[in-house]
């Protein structure tokens, strides 16, 4: 495996959004002299992750608790679609409120969709947010993502920004499949997706605004919802690195997944915060971030 860091700016990206299956290769098996063969893990894919240009953080108003208001309830100032140098054409903004569009197609993204980044990188920092789904919808707030892209074929492709990034998922709790699927619930809102279930689970029905904060501080991560601490967890830790393991993203299962979100964030310890197209109409307001330095 190479990791490759490149310089780019947005408008030079011509890149495709990769399938939901990965880019994880084929395992290998490697023999003895008695001819008995043992699986290898599959090899992580090469790959590059982009350098794009970010906005200035500094520019953007605080408001009277410190935090900076990173929407401002009119326009996408600041924010872009992952891996593209403008916003899809689903993203609105609809009474105040950022809104996916959904196409019905589930995690299958279309051209004019994609996930939503804000063109910063946070380290330690608390962001908060409302957020709210239509019946049966499901999405995901990401943080400290990465723009990684692998070629196959000779043609560059953007990987799913849920490889690199730890999701506090987004969901209709009583009306979406994810919800009984996983373990003891880790699927369910404001869990860290598929390896810490929200505990209490407080989520609101479909159609009811909910609040959510994200608290990253020299690893320790909280999840909130509806003013409760439901997660705690502590990245780059042996710990992290086993949860990873027993979850959809171990080395065999998604090895380039398992790299990744290991070294979450990067060598800086930084990353993106994004808003997950999974298909479904889903709304975000009040979006804001204090920094924690």
């Amino acid at each position: 495996m190479k990791k490759i860091i490149l310089s780019s700016t947005c408008a030079a990206l011509a890149l495709t959004l990769a399938s939901c299956g990965g880019n994880a290769g084929k395992a290998k098996t490697a023999g003895n002299d008695s001819a008995a063969e043992t699986k290898a893990a599959p090899a992580v894919p090469e790959y590059t992750v982009l350098n794009n240009p970010t906005v200035d953080l500094s520019t953007y108003p605080k408001d009277k608790d410190g935090y900076y208001v990173i929407f401002d309830g009119k326009t996408f100032n600041g924010w872009r679609g992952y891996g593209k140098d403008k916003v899809p054409s689903r993203w609105t903004i609809d009474d105040g409120a950022i809104k996916f569009n959904g196409s019905g197609g589930g995690e299958a993204q279309t051209g004019d969709g994609g996930d939503l980044i804000f063109a910063h990188k946070f380290k330690n920092f608390e962001l908060e947010l409302e957020w709210k789904v239509s019946k049966g919808g499901n999405s995901g707030i990401l943080y400290l993502a990465q723009e990684v892209a692998t070629t196959k074929d000779g043609k560059q492709q953007i990987e799913p920004i849920y490889i690199s990034s730890p999701e506090y998922q987004v969901l209709d709790n009583e009306n979406h499949p994810d919800a009984k699927l996983g373990v003891d619930g880790n699927r369910k809102s404001a869990s860290l997706y598929d390896m810490i279930p929200a505990v209490p689970q407080n989520a609101k029905p479909y159609g009811e605004w909910n609040k959510a904060k994200i608290m990253v501080y020299k690893g320790t991560v909280v999840h909130g919802q509806n003013d409760k601490n439901v997660v705690e967890y502590h990245l780059w830790t042996p710990q992290w690195t086993e949860m990873l393991e027993n979850s959809k993203f171990s080395p065999e299962k998604w090895p380039l997944a398992f790299e990744l979100l290991n070294n979450c964030g990067g060598d800086n310890h930084e990353g993106y915060i994004g808003f997950q197209d999974h298909g479904d109409d889903v709304w975000f307001r009040n979006i804001r971030v204090k920094i924690l330095d």
